[in-house]
């Protein structure tokens, strides 16, 4: 991978981010968002009297709002303080635009509800009548704003009262009618309400009281996913399913399938009115955007295929003005009627980023891996600590980044679910593994053997690794490790070829430290320690109320941390007897890691938003509420970058001397400056020494 020297000005961007984010005093801050930007968008709402702010739901609980149309996003809350909610519908009021309500699902689980927002989505709070329905489809009745209709796992219902309560239209125990993922309401009788799931529409004339089939015309078995009606002409009704789009010009009583998109775009999730053109529609699908000019007898593919869209949003003041909501992409917008997209993402971030490096020589390039986000995902760089990220995936053909490591080198390793990949001139390219002789595989090589195998292994013949590559670290003497579910492999080539190490007795290798010749390996219940580079190893036994291993660290005074569900513990004889840091409430420890700069380690929790440093060898512990569920942390010059479970990095607000600039640069406001234990997020307190 390319280096890019850093400049003294790269952070100035921050700073003005920082600055412009921070008009709360120090002890309100949270960790800022840097991205990397994009994932999981799934949905749009629109400020009914201002059609620039925009709202936005997303597939990890979170909703975020743009003042600019889309151009830049603020996080605004946590629907229910919950990460695993799916935001596929946000209602808005136009008679209190403070006032928001969202459907939302999870996946794999009848579980969800209705949340609604008094102060502009910044908290919510559930409605008892819904409370865990799995809320697939939400929708106002623009006739009756009281009126709302929703449709869940079980059925239908309607609020008469703006979303205070709710009551089941549709049959109890309906065979027919639930999982009901599509409502919409007659624009001009609120009575008549039609109901598309996962097998065929219905509608209801009378409110819900009787409710027939409206199949007629429409493929058997069909999954209708989004209805339209024109709000001029109410007996045009479109339907989308998974065997195509229909069209019916008799208010459903007779539908007739539209021609034009293929059958592999079949699943249309969004059908969406040109509110100026009403003969434009859009047709958000799993194979790109279609439109068609003149009502569904043409229609056009205006994107790439690959792309999945989840939502469509057209500007109903200027219709040249379109978003999308796509899967893994984040959000893309238009200005000239879907002639061309960009990505819009500047400050939304649902990635999930599983690893991190950092080059030693250049501290602001940085690197982290995310998973879940095939051809959008893999490795991004940031040349300046995290302010702008740019994808470096080529070669990595959708795959999920495990562990990131840099080599004494400068080469960067990536971990993957199949295999180990070795940046070289901005393409990544599968490393190999030396070749296992009969008899021969649980021992060390000879020299003359060795060489033996690495000619095999460099002559293209020898077999590409494809094991899980959960761990990748390296060592200052130029050998790097790699932790697998084949076991634990060595490479002393700057990563080129890889070895397995063949005297530790641990297949699946979850969890490996190294520091100098020092080696800790680890799965999920066993551990073995070196103190020879691999040479021979010894077991370890688990503290005894360690249940399950999460994490594991050596630090500078060769003392070995491990973590896990029951919290975090340190041995300083080498894992003859382990110490619980007893004044830590860290449950479902998830990260360690020896920042040796400082001296310390740095130690994150699933179950919690801390980040705390235990500053060696005083045992002084200093921490932050970052405001965000964290993976791990790591220092970035003389401040601290963490990783989200789904949004992304974030990093410290606090003022600091940067390693990459001759200036102190401001992460918060100008007031941030000063002792964190004079704060109440942060502190200092001290569990005692050796």
């Amino acid at each position: 991978m390319k280096r890019l020297r850093s400049l003294p000005w790269r952070l100035l961007s921050v700073l003005v981010f920082g600055c412009s984010l921070c008009t709360v005093p120090i002890h309100a801050l949270r960790w800022f968002p840097l991205g990397p930007y994009g994932g999981d968008a799934r949905s749009f709402a629109a400020d009914p009297n201002n059609s620039k702010h925009l709202y936005l739901g997303t597939a990890n609980g979170w909703v975020y709002d743009s003042p600019d149309g889309g151009v830049t996003w603020r996080r605004l809350g946590e629907v229910g303080n919950r990460s695993d909610l799916i935001i596929d519908h946000i209602l808005t009021d136009a008679r209190n635009p403070q006032r928001l309500v969202v459907g939302a699902w999870i996946v794999d689980h009848p579980d969800g509800g209705i949340f609604i927002s008094e102060d502009g989505g910044k908290t919510w709070w559930s409605d008892p009548d819904m409370r865990g329905q799995s809320i697939r489809s939400l929708t106002r009745s623009s006739f009756d704003p009281e009126m709302m209709v929703a449709g869940t796992l079980q059925g239908v219902f309607r609020s008469m009262d703006n979303g205070m309560h709710w009551a089941q239209i549709s049959p109890l125990g309906s065979k027919e009618i639930h999982e009901v993922q599509s409502v919409a309401i007659d624009p001009r009788n609120p009575q008549v309400i039609y109901a598309g799931t996962w097998h065929l529409p219905w509608k209801t004339v009378d409110g819900g009281q009787h409710w027939e089939s409206i199949k007629h015309g429409i493929i058997d078995d069909s999954d209708v996913f989004s209805i339209l009606i024109d709000p001029n002409l109410p007996q045009v009704v479109y339907a989308s399913a998974c065997s195509g789009i229909y069209k019916s010009l008799d208010a459903g009583v007779l539908f007739h399938k539209v021609q034009g998109i293929p059958s592999e775009a079949r699943r249309t999730r969004k059908l969406e009115q040109d509110p100026e053109h009403l003969d434009t529609v859009y047709a958000g699908t799993t194979e790109g955007l279609y439109r068609t000019l003149d009502g569904g007898k043409q229609w056009q593919r205006l994107t790439p295929s690959d792309l999945v869209i989840n939502d469509v949003y057209v500007d109903p003041h200027d219709s040249g003005h379109i978003l999308l909501a796509t899967e893994r992409g984040g959000v893309l917008r238009s200005e000239d009627f879907a002639a061309s997209f960009v990505a819009s993402n500047s400050g939304f971030s649902s990635r999930q980023v599983m690893a991190y490096a950092a080059d030693p020589m250049h501290p602001a390039d940085v690197y982290a891996g995310v998973v879940n986000d095939k051809q959008d995902g893999g490795v991004f760089q940031s040349i300046d600590g995290g302010a702008h990220w740019r994808e470096d995936s080529v070669g990595l053909n959708g795959r999920d980044i495990y562990s990131l490591a840099m080599t004494p080198a400068g080469t960067l390793l990536a971990g993957t679910p199949h295999g180990i990949f070795r940046n070289q001139d901005d393409v990544w390219v599968n490393s190999g593994r030396w070749l296992h002789q009969s008899g021969h595989s649980r021992r060390s090589p000879g020299l003359q053997e060795a060489n033996e195998l690495r000619a095999v292994r460099l002559s293209s013949k020898q077999p590409m690794i494809d094991a899980v590559i959960y761990a990748l670290v390296s060592n200052r003497s130029l050998i790097s490790y790699a932790g697998t579910s084949e076991g634990l492999l060595k490479s002393d080539d700057d990563g080129i070829a890889w070895t397995p190490v063949p005297s530790l007795p641990l297949v699946d290798v979850r969890f490996v430290a190294v520091e100098k010749n020092r080696l800790l390996a680890a799965g999920l219940r066993q551990m073995y320690f070196s103190a020879d580079g691999g040479a021979q190893w010894k077991t370890i036994g688990l503290p005894s109320t360690l249940s399950q291993i999460s994490a594991v660290a050596i630090d500078g005074n060769n003392d070995l941390w491990v973590g896990g569900r029951e919290g975090v513990f340190y041995s300083t004889d080498d894992g003859l007897n382990w110490k619980i840091v007893y004044s830590l409430d860290t449950p479902q420890v998830d990260g360690l890691y020896f920042d040796r700069q400082q001296n310390r380690i740095l130690l994150t929790t699933a179950t919690s938003s801390m980040v705390f440093a235990v500053q060696l060898p005083g045992f002084t512990v200093r921490y932050w509420d970052t405001g965000w569920k964290l993976r791990f942390a790591r220092p970035i010059g003389d401040h601290l970058l963490a990783a989200t479970l789904y949004n992304g990095v974030v990093i410290q607000p606090k003022m600091v001397k940067s390693d990459f600039s001759d200036r102190y640069v401001s992460f918060g406001s100008a007031s941030s400056a000063g002792s964190s234990k004079n704060q109440s997020r942060s502190g200092e307190t001290v569990f005692g020494g050796h």
